[in-house]
């Protein structure tokens, strides 16, 4: 298990390196821990800097197992908008109203180095934006039209 990053940590508010392929033992150690780190800390999903990492991987958890992301990336969205709660571990107690697409055309590398560019829907697409976001330096706290719980919180985590 990796210990978590809560904010404000910097590297929360970084834009991360692209990971180098082929992909090498330790990338897919690190995928194995974070899983790990994931499940401790009753997530749905989490991405390389929550655990220090500054590498673009996001773990997430699907109705098949975890589906580990390597460097990726939103090609397309859909017009579709959903409203929804989000949260993040790293940023406890903390929940907010977060407009996303409900679709995303996602694009990725897998832990054996294929390439795959695939439609995602509903929780899955916003778990994926959420975690691609963290990528790029962005919480969702930026995003949310309202704080519904943690408001009180956000001054301690450096969100105001």
């Amino acid at each position: 298990m990796l210990p978590l990053i809560i904010a404000p940590n910097k590297i929360l508010r970084t834009v991360v390196k692209s990971i180098q392929l082929p992909v090498t033992n330790d990338i897919k150690k690190l995928a194995v821990e974070m899983s790990e780190t994931m499940f401790y800390y009753h997530g749905i999903g989490l991405a390389g800097p929550q655990v220090n990492r500054d590498a673009r991987i996001i773990v997430i958890t699907t109705a098949d197992g975890v589906s580990t992301y390597l460097n990726p990336e939103i090609i397309k969205t859909s017009w579709r908008q959903v409203d929804m709660e989000e949260g993040c571990l790293s940023i406890p107690g903390v929940f907010g109203q977060v407009r996303r697409p409900r679709r995303v055309l996602a694009s990725f590398y897998t832990l054996t180095g294929e390439h795959r560019k695939e439609w995602l829907d509903n929780m899955l697409a916003r778990v994926y934006q959420h975690e691609v976001d963290h990528l790029n330096g962005i919480l969702f706290t930026d995003k949310a039209w309202r704080i519904n719980q943690g408001q009180d919180l956000l001054a301690k985590y450096g969100l105001v």
